[in-house]
């Protein structure tokens, strides 16, 4: 018994040098180190590096505020759209909301508002609950280029929220498109749009089109004449992983190191 016990220490031993010294792949980038970011105290709340944009309080961030109404820390759809006084290009955006009750209306007719990124790309909110539309209008929507991948909402007078990751358009010098704008979109912790890449901006009246903008852009939410309320509105800018490639990327083995041949 103790020779067996022996023999495993031995293998063991061995399996932990031979992997030391197995052959390591290095991408020759030198990375900055990732800044450090403290989490809310759930993943609703923001965290340390975000913008809140509405906390409850008031809406002196955004422009046309005074026309809505802001009660027991919601805000209630009023007159005319409002609009941040910030703008964003790439960010992470968390936003809250609820359907009036009673129910009133039907269709679009039905707890209608929207998310606008950069004042012109429209994630569409409605009271999709029981509620048949056009697909492409109903909640979750980029409006008019594609429905969420499922109907995630809750009853009305019940709160949704849109967990919102943006990739903003890039445009060159002369304004030509070099990138298109993306989303990924999580509703009520249910995934409904996946890296989807829009055609444009999102009109009713013509179809999606591209025209060259500054690289960010104010974060706007519709009033469509229902009384839809919001709370807890915060950003995040976002920024890549930065790195520097200071040599080809090679197999390190012990002190032999093989470049990788492009």
């Amino acid at each position: 018994m103790k020779k067996n016990w022996i023999t495993a220490l031995l293998l063991l031993f061995s399996l932990a040098v031979s992997t030391s010294n197995a052959a390591e792949y290095l991408n020759g980038i030198k990375w900055k180190s990732p800044a450090i970011v403290t989490p809310g105290q759930t993943d609703a709340m923001p965290p340390s590096d975000a913008v809140v944009l509405f906390d409850g309080s008031n809406l002196k961030g955004w422009k046309n505020g005074e026309n809505w109404t802001v009660k027991d820390g919601v805000a209630y759809s009023g007159r005319g759209k409002i609009t941040t006084l910030e703008s964003f290009g790439d960010c992470q955006l968390h936003i809250e909301w609820k359907a009036p009750e009673p129910v009133k209306g039907s269709g679009q007719g039905r707890g209608n508002s929207c998310v606008f990124l950069m004042d012109r790309y429209e994630i569409q909110v409605l009271d999709s609950y029981e509620n048949e539309t056009y697909h492409d209008g109903q909640a979750g929507a980029i409006y008019k280029q594609t429905p969420p991948a499922v109907n995630a909402m809750r009853p009305p007078s019940q709160w949704n929220s849109y967990d919102i990751f943006w990739t903003a358009p890039r445009f060159d010098d002369q304004g030509k498109l070099v990138s298109p704008a993306y989303i990924t979109a999580i509703h009520n912790g249910v995934l409904i749009l996946n890296h989807f890449e829009l055609k444009g901006d999102t009109p009713y009246h013509r179809p999606p089109a591209y025209n060259a903008h500054p690289p960010t852009g104010p974060i706007s939410l519709q009033d469509h004449g229902n009384p839809v309320g919001f709370r807890n509105i915060w950003v995040r800018p976002f920024k890549s992983a930065e790195g520097e490639q200071v040599r080809d990327p090679y197999i390190k083995n012990g002190d032999k190191e093989t470049p990788i041949q492009p």
